[in-house]
């Protein structure tokens, strides 16, 4: 990906984080970005375009931060779902600016369908990461992996969202996730 268009995504998802998909306006990315309207409209096309490339992007972000360089499936899990909840300025940008996303979906049938598939695949990879630990005999073989992956990723989304908007502390966060991690393993 070309320098210019990591920095334009990198503001979508500030201005996303900060004003909600409906205060995203090509212009006041330009600004935030240092670019002209011109140079948005060249790598994305239209607005449609720069959240669905904002999207993505803020998927790989997430992926940098929750990878864990373990071989345990278990802990893997364990560490890339706690992973979702940390009090770093990346990490709360993007989180919040999926909860907008996600939000803004209710209104917008274009991003329901990118965010199925987004969400399909973090389901797919915390059910991978749950079938290998079942392999290995650290998580039950009784334990449906597939509806346990899907419960715990919206519980994730569910705590991210009540710890940004102050309803919950991050500790409080973190000590739930635990807890649900080790009821919904065993």
């Amino acid at each position: 990906m070309s320098e210019r268009r990591t920095q334009i995504l990198e503001a979508a998802v500030r201005v996303i984080a900060q004003d909600g998909v409906r205060g995203l306006r090509v212009e006041k990315l330009a600004t935030a970005a240092e670019v002209s309207t011109a140079l948005i409209y060249y790598h994305f096309k239209d607005r449609a375009g720069i959240l669905h490339a904002a999207l993505e992007h803020i998927n790989h972000r997430a992926q940098s931060y929750t990878d864990t360089p373990t071989t345990d499936p278990r802990t893997q899990l364990e560490h890339m779902l706690l992973r979702e909840l940390q009090d770093t300025p990346e990490v709360r940008e993007t989180s919040i600016a999926w909860g907008e996303l996600r939000a803004s979906a209710a209104f917008n049938p274009d991003l329901r369908e990118p965010l199925r598939t987004t969400t399909e695949a973090w389901n797919t990879d915390v059910e991978s990461l749950i079938r290998e630990a079942q392999d290995l005999g650290t998580v039950a073989a009784t334990v449906d992996a597939t509806a346990t992956a899907e419960r715990l990723t919206a519980l994730v989304e569910g705590l991210s969202e009540r710890w940004h908007s102050g309803s919950l502390d991050l500790t409080r966060a973190r000590q739930l996730l635990t807890g649900a991690i080790e009821l919904e393993l065993g």
